[in-house]
């Protein structure tokens, strides 16, 4: 066999050569290599232990005794080596001494780590057979050297051995997913690897076999011991995967879903309104599946498959007569608390949050004023549009509706880009709170706050009043009101009806609502 490797990773591989030792490729990579796909990391087994490892490379790609090329800050003899290679998955190599593993009594970690003496016995602790290969490095040919891009070389290499004790070419072959021996002991070893079987279905399209698949069912609750961040990583590689769909399908089929986002299950069976043909769930699904294929952003996917997830909480009526009052508040709340238990980052989670929240936006030709749309913008954020467009098209696309963009959202996006320099913020408007401040000679409090709240509503109304001079002239007219008063304006000003929103109250009295 022929593969295409790293120029990086040939001289990794010669230096632990020249130096007696073995090495070898393994893992995700080799799995990449043998199915023709470019690897997204690259992970070296030698017989070499640590302190060999570190003294081989101490001085490689330029480092110096002072500062050594090397890393190795773990328990697990894996060895970091810099390689100052200009492609970001080859800047740093992770180096492993080949090792056998003791007991899993937390189900997360092995309580010892023993260095094993060969490549198979390294092998068998591994999760699934097709990441049970190994690729050797030392026994290669070039034939030849190409040139991907102008700084990333590549040798084509063939003669490569591979040591394969568990029939993972086979079953790579066969597009199957199957554990190394029995799969309740490798999933008692650690219970991540439940989800692990169903990324891998999901990213290669592969199917999981009959004896795994069961184990997986048996042992699903094992998830509650796994940190939520790991499990987030997994749930995230499965959301960014092209049949994430089928990922989130097999995760309710396995029982794996209720230990880690039971929310999304109470939409199971849930059907909705007259405009709908498909049930909560399948619709989440089905919007989630609309953006993979766009190959929208993880906010964005994460936003259509949470759209909906108020709406079983609050359905009322019968359907197809139900209505669904206020779901996209509940269903905000609920995947704010979904992102922070799986301690999502602060932006995902805000950005995913905000799509869920406002992604019931109405709008009708001739219905809605230029004032309403910058009232809209200024509650999503000119910056969002783009996103709060997908939404809309993948929760047309998830209720079974033939067209993504339809009339009305065409009309919309020429209305925001009509209004969109028009002002919508305190930031845009031609005076600040220090030059209200010293018109009026007052210091800080809420008495700014609620005049520049009344001038923002005013301007959104009508653009052309955000000038110096009718500013200024507005402002010694509030300013000479009574506090009473000006709060009652201000107030009025913060909860004037967007009217997109109030159009959708209307639509859903008249059961008439159009996604």
């Amino acid at each position: 066999m022929k593969f295409n490797i790293s120029k990086e990773i040939i001289n990794i591989s010669n230096e632990l050569k020249k130096a007696g030792f073995e090495a070898y490729l393994v893992g995700g990579c080799v799995r990449d290599l043998i199915t023709g796909s470019e690897p997204k990391d690259w992970d070296i087994a030698t017989d070499a232990k640590p302190e060999e490892i570190q003294k081989i490379f101490s001085t490689y790609a330029g480092a110096t005794a002072d500062k050594p090329a090397t890393i190795y800050e773990n328990n697990f003899g894996t060895v970091a080596v810099k390689t100052n290679s200009e492609d970001p998955k080859l800047k740093i190599v992770e180096i492993t001494t080949f090792r056998i593993e003791g007991k899993y009594t937390d189900k997360r970690h092995p309580d010892e780590i023993k260095f094993a003496k060969t490549i198979e016995e390294d092998l068998s602790r591994r999760d699934f057979t097709i990441n049970a290969i190994a690729l050797d490095l030392v026994a290669y040919s070039v034939k030849h050297e190409t040139q991907k891009e102008k700084k990333n070389y590549k040798l084509q290499v063939t003669g490569c051995e591979i040591t394969d004790p568990f029939g993972g070419q086979k079953d790579l072959k066969a597009k199957i997913i199957k554990t190394v021996r029995e799969p309740e002991d490798r999933f008692n070893e650690d219970a991540l690897r439940l989800m692990r079987a169903v990324r891998f279905f999901s990213e290669l399209g592969f199917s999981i076999e009959e004896k795994t698949f069961e184990a997986i069912k048996k042992n699903a609750e094992l998830l509650k011991v796994i940190a939520q961040e790991r499990i987030r990583d997994e749930f995230v590689k499965i959301i960014m995967s092209n049949r994430a769909k089928e990922g989130m399908e097999k995760l309710e089929e396995t029982g794996l879903l209720k230990f880690i986002i039971p929310e999304l299950r109470e939409g199971i069976g849930v059907s909705q309104d007259r405009h709908h043909i498909y049930t909560v769930w399948e619709h989440n699904l089905r919007a989630l599946d609309y953006a993979v294929k766009k190959n929208y952003s993880l906010e964005v996917r994460l936003a259509a498959l949470f759209h909906d997830l108020g709406k079983p909480k609050t359905k009322a009526g019968k359907s197809p007569n139900s209505t669904f009052y206020n779901h996209e508040i509940v269903g905000a709340k609920m995947a704010a608390k979904i992102l922070n238990k799986l301690h999502f980052s602060k932006d995902v989670s805000e950005k995913t949050i905000h799509l869920v929240r406002y992604h019931m936006f109405y709008y009708n030709v001739g219905e809605v004023t230029e004032a309403g749309v910058r009232r809209f913008l200024a509650r999503i954020g000119p910056e969002n549009v783009d996103d709060f467009i997908k939404i809309r098209e993948a929760d047309r696309i998830g209720s079974g509706v033939p067209k993504a963009v339809p009339y009305k959202l065409r009309h919309l996006l020429f209305m925001i880009e009509k209004v969109k320099r028009d002002p919508i913020s305190p930031k845009m408007l031609k005076i600040n709170g220090e030059d209200l401040m010293k018109l009026l000679d007052i210091k800080p409090g809420p008495k700014v706050g609620q005049i520049l709240a009344i001038l923002l509503e005013e301007v959104i109304d009508n653009p052309s009043g955000n000038t110096t001079d009718n500013l200024e002239l507005r402002i010694k007219e509030l300013g000479s009101l009574s506090e009473k008063e000006l709060k009652k304006m201000a107030k009025t000003a913060k909860e004037k009806k967007n009217e997109f929103e109030t159009g959708l109250e209307e639509e859903i009295k008249k059961q008439f609502y159009v996604k």
